[in-house]
C-alpha cells in the first residue's frame, strides 16, 4: 500500500480548539488568553497532518510564571522531534483515506486514542490490530505503522507521549529512535 495516496478528498475533520486554564490575581481559575484557543501549527508529514495540542519539557512541570506555556509556545514556533526529552506531548494526527505511515519507533511510552474513523496498528512482525473510535493503543517503544483503512474518510488520533529509556531486548541489544522514511521529522534528542 502506498504511503502517498492520490485523489483523496481534502481533510474535512473539524478544526480543534484547546482550552488552557490559569489563575487570576486572587487565585480563581480562569481561561488563559496567552494563546489563541484554535489549535495552530499543523505540519504535514506524508499524508498525515500533525497538530501539537500541548507539550512540556520537564517533569514535574513548573506552572509558575507561565513557564509551561512559554515552553509550549516555543515548540509551536520551532517543532522538535516527536518526543520531548524530559517532558510530555499531546498530539493530534489526522490521516488521509487509504494511507499508511512509515514504519517507525520512538523512544517513548505512548497512549494513542482513536477519535474519528478506524485505524490499524501494524507491527514490524506483521501483526495488526484494528482500533475503533475510543480504543486505546499503548505503544511501548516498538516498531510500528498506522494505517487508515477507509477508502474515503479521514481518521483522527490523539496521542500522549512521554520519554522512556531506550528499549533493551534479549542479548542486550538496544532499540533506538527510528523514523524510517518519515520526511522532515527532527530527531527527538533523547
Amino acid at each position: 500500500m502506498s504511503t502517498r495516496p492520490t485523489g483523496h478528498k481534502p481533510n474535512d475533520l473539524r478544526q480543534i480548539n484547546r482550552f488552557i486554564t490559569d489563575h487570576n490575581d486572587i487565585g480563581e481559575a480562569v481561561f488563559s488568553t496567552a494563546l489563541p484557543e484554535l489549535l495552530p501549527g499543523k505540519k504535514q508529514y506524508n499524508d498525515a497532518v500533525f497538530s501539537l495540542g500541548y507539550c512540556t519539557n520537564e517533569r514535574p512541570v513548573t506552572l509558575a510564571g507561565n513557564k509551561d506555556l512559554n515552553s509550549y509556545a516555543a515548540y509551536l514556533k520551532d517543532p522538535q522531534g516527536i518526543v520531548v526529552p524530559g517532558g510530555t506531548v499531546a498530539r493530534y494526527v489526522d490521516m488521509a483515506p487509504d494511507s499508511i505511515s512509515p514504519m517507525h519507533r520512538t523512544v517513548s511510552l505512548d497512549y494513542g486514542v482513536v477519535l474519528e474513523g478506524e485505524i490499524e496498528l501494524v507491527l514490524d512482525s506483521g501483526e495488526v490490530r484494528r482500533l475503533m473510535r475510543g480504543d486505546l493503543a499503548v505503544q511501548r517503544g516498538t516498531m510500528h505503522a498506522w494505517r487508515n483503512p477507509s477508502k474515503t474518510e479521514w481518521a483522527r488520533m490523539l496521542y500522549f507521549l512521554q520519554e522512556s529509556h531506550t528499549v533493551e531486548v534479549s542479548g542486550g541489544r538496544k532499540l533506538g529512535e527510528d523514523y524510517g522514511d518519515m520526511e522532515g521529522v527532527k530527531a527527538s534528542g533523547n
